[in-house]
């Protein structure tokens, strides 16, 4: 009898990414995974059981490296302007899995309705941990929250071509609003 082989959840959850990456969200097979991933239908099945599943725990890795990334750049600070710096800054700089994270998402949501609940979670969280008061300094957080988010989805989803160079010059436009605020 030989050895029971063991899958990496973690390979399975890149080549899902690079389906979705690839083949856009309804490319997002079991079986196109499986092929991506050298493995069977049934290995994937055994990781993740079903596709929703399997969608659910590439939002939930992505959660995951989002918060490890906010909180290395925020440090053991707890204000909000300094977590709302480190949001920035992980979005922007993200490159290697901007467009793992913008698949995801646009999988997530085409798929299943049930995801866009978590999505808005996720989104109302973030936007409650940075945007603090109704004053002008809130506005300006407010502001800044949405225009990253606002320039990731026109990148990510290809609804505006950037250089690398206006990448850059709208991400410093927008560190340059934060950078008038106070902690």
């Amino acid at each position: 009898m030989g050895r029971k082989q063991t899958i990496d959840r973690e390979a399975v959850l890149d080549a899902a990414e690079d389906v979705v990456s690839e083949h856009g969200a309804a490319g997002l097979t079991i079986d196109a995974v499986a092929k991506a991933a050298g493995i069977t239908k049934g290995g994937v099945q055994s990781c993740f059981g079903n596709k929703e599943s399997m969608i659910e725990s590439m939002l939930i890795r992505w959660g995951n490296h989002y918060d490890a990334q906010v909180a290395t750049l925020k440090g053991k600070s707890d204000s909000p302007l300094d977590a709302l710096k480190a949001h920035l800054q992980t979005t922007i700089n993200d490159t290697n899995n901007s467009s793992s994270r913008s698949a995801v998402l646009l999988s997530a949501l085409l798929q299943s309705p049930d995801y866009l609940g978590w999505i808005r979670i996720w989104y109302a969280l973030r936007q409650a941990e940075f945007v603090t008061g109704q004053d002008e300094a809130g506005d300006m957080q407010r502001i800044a929250f949405l225009a990253t988010e606002g320039l990731f989805f026109l990148r990510y989803f290809r609804l505006m071509d950037f250089s690398p160079d206006e990448w850059e010059k709208n991400a410093a436009a927008i560190e340059r609003l934060l950078t008038q605020l106070k902690k």
